[in-house]
């Protein structure tokens, strides 16, 4: 009888903490959501993956100095009904990511626009 309280404390625990999770993942709280930016460079790494897309580049900041970013887009499920694929860029790409910078400071931004080789990409990327 204690296995199968306990079992289904279990159960009951994962239907009830489940959604508390997935909501927190797909929370916005990393990123200055009041404001956008937009960082130029040049891709470094184009990585096609679930949970989230993920782009790296390389771009000069204010004082010259070239620093890496990451930007984070939805699911490639999303993205692939908008047009992409993942050839859609490489590196060496000249791109330009506008979003939401990372409260921290760190040079990672939520992206809401990319425009690849001067060209914009779909619009439907949050």
């Amino acid at each position: 009888m204690k296995k199968i309280c306990g079992f289904s404390a279990v159960i009951v625990a994962t239907f009830v903490l489940f959604p508390v999770f997935s909501l927190a993942h797909h929370s916005a709280a990393a990123y200055e959501t009041a404001r956008q930016i937009t960082v130029s460079g040049k891709v470094t790494e184009f990585h096609f993956v679930n949970p989230h897309v993920l782009i790296y580049m390389t771009a000069k900041d204010e004082g010259g100095t070239v620093r890496n970013w990451q930007g984070e887009l939805t699911s490639p499920n999303r993205l692939i009904r908008s047009g992409w694929n993942k050839d859609i860029m490489k590196p060496g790409d000249p791109i330009a990511l506008t979003g939401y910078p990372a409260k921290d400071g760190g040079n990672s931004i939520r992206i809401t626009k990319v425009v690849l080789k001067g060209q914009p990409l779909s619009s439907d990327i949050e």
